[in-house]
Parts: structure tokens; C-alpha cells; sequence
């Protein structure tokens, strides 16, 4: 079975400086988060493990996981992917130039996800047509958990007007976050109904599913042509388990909206190799053509692959 990974957890080259950016449960990593935090004394004040740092509480069983190719070697990794049907990967966890080193190291094996923030108005809108037009990325990512404002904030705007002149997607944080110092919903989807509204002709990808807002997730890709979900930071074993609040993507991702579901394997946030997480997906009660458009033929038309 062939697979295009939503999220990638790429291997840091030798002498790499760690990238900034979401939690690994944020599936946005890449740039600094930029919501101003507290200062002086009101920090101070702050307990242990607050804001971003709630992370390592929420997923701290994850963590203790194993994912051997973490520590492999970037020609090593690219071996792995071969050997388990993965032919393209978006990585996660870098930043745009260290994608950038990567798309002209292997640029039949990665996609690129230009990661901009909506509060850098013009300059993001000028990076992003360098990172498309000189670097060949292939879609923009924007997050409400980093940026702190929602989806729908007119100052993505821009941005958003711009991939549709570059004839890219746009792939949308769409999930709850844990981070305490910001609201819990920024990544709510109801704010990509806004968006879909305002660019009908921009393909969208709500990332990590909307969870835990499945159900208006899931309705939201029926009502928007253009509008797809991906999975990443959830493992398909989960998916597939009662009382897990997947029940609607499982009923109608395998009939009305199976062509317009991506698969994230988040191999470094779950803990487990590849080969055991795409086995998970193939253990879902789908149809296998609906497994294939999941794993790989959904995510190769939108990116043009073959």
C-alpha cells in the first residue's frame, strides 16, 4: 500500500538547531510561537507547566513511546519510507528553510508545507510566493494554536489570496489545544466554514481532524466541495474505537467524504514505528479502495503526485 504522510517526523541533520514552534500535538511546528506571553513578575506567578508546557503533562505516556527513526540518519530515513510504501512525506517539527534543504536534497520524496504566520502581514505574503515559486513548496500551513487568533481572522487573509493565486491548499490547524494560557478552541472548525465561504475556490485541509469536534468536522467536508480533514496526531487504532468520538469520520469517510480524508502518521508524537501505525489504518473497518484514497490517492491529487 502506498502512503503520503501528513506529518513527518523528519530527522534533524547533524549540527541542527531545534526547530521552534507547536507542541508535538500541534502538528504545526516550524516557526516560534507568537502569542505574547507573561512578563517580569506576572511570570513568576505562573505554575509549573503552564501554557505550552501543559504539553508534556497531556502527552507525557505518548513520549515514552519508541520511534527508531527519530535518531536515524536523514539517507537512512528516506531507506525506511521506501521500505514502507511512504513516497512522500510532509515534515513536520522543521522550519521553512531547513524544508526548503530538504525539498532540494530529496525533492521526489517530501512536500513542502510553508508554515506563515497571519500576523506578519505583507512579509508572510512575500515569503510565501518565494517559498512556492523559487523553493517549490507546495501548500501554505497557518495555526491558530501559535498565531493565537482563529482561522477565520481577517489577517490570514492575505495569505489566503495569495495560495489561490499560487494554486496551492492550505492546510488549517482544526483541533482543541492544551496549551493554558490561550482558549482551548481557537482551532475550533466552524471557523473554516468562514473561510471556505469567503475563498470557494481554495482547497482546504483541516489538520488533526477537528477533534473533538468530529461531528461538525465531518459536516463541514460534506457542505464545503473544496474542504478536506487529515488525521494527524491521532492514531488509527483510536479512530476505529467505540466511545472514541470518531464514529461520524469512520461512518461517512467511508461513503460521502471518503475522497477527501489525509492520513498523518505522527510517528515521534505516538511513540511507534511506521510499519505498526500504517498497519492500524489498514485494520480499520473501511473498504480497501477507501483505505487507498486515505492513506495515499486523496493527498496525491490535491499535491499532483504522478
Amino acid at each position: 500500500m502506498r502512503v503520503i504522510d501528513m506529518e513527518a517526523n523528519v530527522p534533524k541533520r547533524a549540527g541542527a538547531e531545534p526547530a521552534g514552534g507547536e507542541p508535538p500535538a500541534g502538528g504545526e511546528g516550524g516557526n516560534p510561537p507568537r502569542v505574547p506571553l507573561p512578563r517580569g513578575a506576572d511570570a513568576e506567578q505562573r505554575p509549573s507547566g503552564y501554557g505550552m508546557a501543559n504539553y508534556g503533562r497531556i502527552f507525557r505516556s505518548r513520549a515514552e513511546g519508541h520511534d527508531p527513526s527519530a535518531k536515524s540518519e536523514l539517507a537512512d530515513y528516506v531507506k525506511l519510507l521506501d521500505r514502507v510504501g511512504i513516497v512522500r512525506a510532509v515534515p513536520f517539527g522543521v522550519s521553512n528553510d531547513e524544508a526548503a534543504e530538504l525539498l532540494q536534497a530529496y525533492p521526489d520524496r517530501f512536500i513542502g508545507l510553508a508554515r506563515i504566520s497571519g500576523l506578519i502581514g505583507m512579509r508572510g505574503v512575500r515569503e510565501l510566493e518565494h517559498r512556492v515559486r523559487e523553493q517549490k513548496f507546495a501548500a501554505l500551513g497557518v495555526s491558530a494554536l501559535v498565531d493565537g487568533i482563529p482561522a477565520s481572522d481577517r489577517r490570514y487573509y492575505p495569505l489566503y489570496t495569495k495560495a489561490v493565486e499560487l494554486d496551492i491548499p492550505v492546510r488549517i490547524y482544526s483541533s482543541m489545544n492544551y496549551a493554558t494560557d490561550r482558549p482551548y478552541d481557537l482551532g475550533h472548525p466552524r471557523h473554516l466554514d468562514q473561510v471556505a465561504i469567503d475563498f470557494p475556490e481554495l482547497t482546504l485541509i483541516g489538520g488533526l481532524g477537528g477533534w473533538p469536534w468530529v461531528n461538525e468536522m465531518v459536516a463541514l467536508v460534506r457542505r464545503h466541495p473544496k474542504l478536506h480533514l487529515d488525521t494527524s496526531a491521532h492514531r488509527g487504532k483510536y479512530l476505529g474505537q467505540r466511545g472514541s468520538g470518531w464514529e461520524m469520520l469512520l461512518q461517512f469517510g467511508n461513503t460521502l467524504i471518503q475522497d477527501k480524508v489525509l492520513v498523518g502518521l505522527s510517528t515521534g508524537l505516538v511513540g511507534q514505528s511506521h510499519e505498526t501505525l500504517i498497519e492500524e489504518y489498514m485494520a480499520l473497518p473501511l473498504k480497501d479502495t477507501v483505505k487507498e484514497k486515505w492513506l495515499y490517492k486523496n493527498a496525491a491529487r490535491i499535491f499532483g503526485v504522478e
